[in-house]
């Protein structure tokens, strides 16, 4: 009876300890432990903290949609080039000598708002175009949004050739106005979107249909959810948050390379999510946790930058992450 017990509670315990929502803090602490070596203090100084933050902001947005996405057990690669095109439509909205807006005499505050709302529509529209191709088109969601991304890339370079943008200095007011002497406004609207992004997940029926859809897509069909709607809806949420993200990046580097801008975000957001618990096969997610994640990705970036490590080595890095966490969670599952 007693050996029986221990079993018992051998077991709950081991329900208990969901290795995947610990391996965040782990990596964690292994990432400051080796900056600690490398670098020394410095790294705790406040500016280099909040830089940190800061430039994680943009790929952080990708990674709030990547979390919904891989919480439904599919993927989406284009979110880089898409958002490298909504800052190209961005940049020709608002340029003040030659742009769109500014030749229909709208200039200012008023031009801002407007290609602020216009390229989120185009956004939710390039999403849909992603979720029409999965849910609809029964493409599988690689090759999908493979395609897209190539797609996305390629017309932004060729209708950006003889394009010369200019970022006016007041919209670049929507990340470097200071508060408190700290430029801290990207921050600010990171937190904003995961703690929204968050509740939306958690204490919404569209979050609690997202989990049952990647559980069991056959289940929740046959329970009256109507899956291909939650796939194009997610895809669409992916869309505007890559606007998001682009209206960040424009405003706060003030210029884009076509490119290359929104190169490896997908890497940085798959690695964010999945190291923050979100499973690969679907069914479970964690906005907190890409929000940690994506902070661990940032510290890692800022480490692996400030000793040397060549950029190509970087991304192995991020690649052995993903792995990693990966075989953590099928542990974690066996």
């Amino acid at each position: 009876m007693q050996s029986k017990t221990s079993a018992d509670t051998l077991l709950k315990l081991k329900k208990n300890i969901n290795i995947s929502k610990c391996m965040v803090y782990i990596i964690f602490l292994v990432v400051l432990s080796l900056f600690a070596i490398f670098i020394g203090g410095s790294f705790f100084s406040l500016n280099n903290i909040l830089n940190i933050i800061r430039q994680t902001a943009v790929v952080s947005m990708i990674a709030v949609t990547m979390t919904f996405v891989i919480a439904i057990g599919e993927i989406d690669l284009s979110v880089g080039s898409m958002m490298c095109a909504l800052g190209a439509v961005l940049m020709y909205l608002i340029t003040p000598s030659n742009g769109l807006l500014a030749k229909m005499g709208i200039t200012g505050v008023g031009a801002y708002i407007i290609a602020i709302i216009l390229v989120l529509v185009l956004g939710m529209v390039f999403g849909e175009m992603n979720g029409c191709l999965i849910a609809y088109g029964k493409l599988p969601p690689f090759i999908a949004t493979l395609g897209t991304m190539k797609i996305f890339r390629s017309v932004t370079q060729q209708l950006t050739k003889q394009f010369n943008p200019e970022v006016p200095d007041g919209f670049k007011l929507l990340t470097s106005a200071k508060i408190g002497g700290q430029v801290i406004l990207p921050i600010i609207y990171w937190v904003a979107v995961v703690v929204l992004m968050h509740i939306i997940f958690k204490k919404t029926a569209f979050g609690r249909q997202t989990i049952a859809v990647g559980s069991n897509e056959r289940a929740a069909k046959l329970s009256g959810i109507n899956v291909s709607r939650v796939k194009r809806r997610i895809y669409a949420l992916g869309g505007v948050m890559c606007a998001i993200a682009a209206v960040i990046y424009v405003a706060r580097i003030g210029s884009m390379d076509f490119a290359n801008a929104g190169n490896g975000y997908e890497m940085d957001a798959i690695a964010a999510v999945i190291v923050g618990g979100t499973a690969m096969s679907g069914g479970k997610g964690s906005l907190v946790g890409a929000f940690l994640g994506m902070l661990i990705i940032g510290v890692m970036n800022n480490i692996l930058n400030t000793v040397g490590v060549p950029t190509f080595l970087c991304d192995a890095v991020k690649g052995a992450i993903i792995i990693f966490a990966v075989l953590l969670q099928k542990k974690d599952n066996a």
